[in-house]
């Protein structure tokens, strides 16, 4: 077996890991900070949504910086670092006493990630042209779908098991991901000649700067869509399900569809990209994903809502593995890990950006609209993506293959 895909087999259940470690928080921490010293109701809502997005702003800062180390002193390095970091701070949690030593261990959390960071562009450098798009959209699966499912196995746990034991549950996985990269992941890595460059040199080495910020704001934009619905989820399906029990579960298995989707679709839509071309992938899906939020405005079933999620999932799927294909194909090599660092970031800004959007439209709206103003969303970014990508690239375009 190539040495790459031993790699990507141990990069896909780390960052799986990290994707539910990041997330699976959400269903309990109400419940958590309330058994933690948190009395009244606003006071929980309040210090839940500090504790949960802080995690994902801390760790947009940091994900840049991590991509610089990875591009300095290699890849694997990153990775041991990140994963036994987060084993022992997430493991911890479990443990803490005061509602702000969780929060301080949240921002710790954010401080030590670029797990995902340091895995793509192992991967991306690794991989030969043929599989690049297969390659990354198996990992691209990973980290969306931990993400995705991650508060419905965190909500599992606690019910079954206990608050406390989903983090140390968490933490333990973190360490058979640590092991597991520290025995099985290879790596030959030379340090290159451009090491000390500063962010402005940086981005004066990048040759298509446009096109580059275009995929940043695209995974933005993805990432904001698919947790839109995360604040109005449960009180949408029990609006749907007027008599039904267990409607917390069935809010998320309905949110975690379009992540079971994801790691269905995206090694398949990767695979499509590396044959028709990235561009064409990202500019449909975009188009597919903005019609199919639509109809979730209109349910009146809470499981036609998880069907809809999932088509959406498929769709989506396309999105990820052919951006950063797109990426990596417009890099040049000792500039990865930065540039894969800053999309990263997009990543973690579109989880809270997406979260807050959602919550402030259903406020004002009503839960309905949130459906409405994402498709506008992902529809609007569509149209850019086919002016500022679509018509630019072509299988003949010099730049877009300089790396191969």
């Amino acid at each position: 077996m190539p040495v790459w895909k031993k790699n990507l087999f141990v990069c896909w259940f780390g960052m799986f890991v990290t994707g539910v470690g990041m997330s699976q928080i959400a269903p309990i921490l109400p419940l958590y900070i309330q058994r933690l010293g948190a009395s009244d109701s606003g006071s929980i809502a309040r210090l839940s949504g500090l504790a949960f997005g802080i995690t994902f702003i801390v760790s947009a800062v940091f994900s840049p910086i991590w991509g610089i180390a990875a591009d300095k002193y290699g890849r694997k390095p990153m990775l041991l670092r990140a994963s036994l970091g987060m084993a022992v701070v997430i493991g911890r949690m479990g443990f803490a006493h005061h509602v702000y030593v969780l929060i301080g261990s949240r921002v710790l959390q954010g401080v030590i990630t670029g797990y995902s960071t340091a895995c793509t562009t192992l991967i991306a450098t690794q991989t030969d042209k043929e599989h690049s798009g297969w390659a990354l959209g198996w990992l691209s699966t990973a980290n969306t779908s931990g993400s995705l499912i991650g508060p419905t196995i965190g909500g599992w746990i606690a019910e079954h098991w206990g608050l406390s034991h989903s983090f140390f549950v968490t933490g333990g996985l973190m360490l058979i991901a640590f092991m597991t990269t520290a025995l099985f992941v290879k790596e030959s890595f030379v340090r290159p000649d451009n090491k000390a460059l500063r962010m402005k040199e940086v981005w004066s080495a990048l040759p298509e700067k446009s096109l580059t910020v275009t995929l940043f704001i695209t995974f933005f934009v993805l990432t904001a869509a698919m947790y839109s619905v995360e604040p109005i989820i449960t009180v949408y399906v029990t609006q749907l399900s007027e008599n039904m029990n267990h409607v917390a579960l069935i809010a998320g298995i309905a949110f975690s569809a379009s992540g079971l989707a994801n790691i269905l679709a995206a090694p398949r839509l990767g695979k499509l990209s590396d044959r028709v071309g990235a561009h064409k992938v990202v500019l449909f899906a975009l188009i597919a994903a903005g019609i199919l939020f639509i109809p979730q405005a209109f349910v009146t079933n809470p499981w036609r809502l998880a069907g809809l999620r999932f088509l959406f999932g498929l769709a989506a799927a396309g999105l990820s593995p052919s951006i950063n294909t797109l990426i990596k194909k417009i890099t040049p090599d000792s500039l990865t890990g930065r540039v894969f660092g800053f999309n990263i970031s997009a990543t973690y800004l579109g989880v809270f950006g997406g979260s807050v959007f959602g919550g402030q439209v259903a406020a004002w709206l009503g839960s309905r609209y949130v459906f409405f103003a994402t498709s506008a969303l992902l529809l609007l970014n569509a149209v850019w993506v086919y002016f500022k990508l679509y018509k630019k690239l072509d299988i003949n375009n010099p730049v877009l293959y300089k790396n191969e």
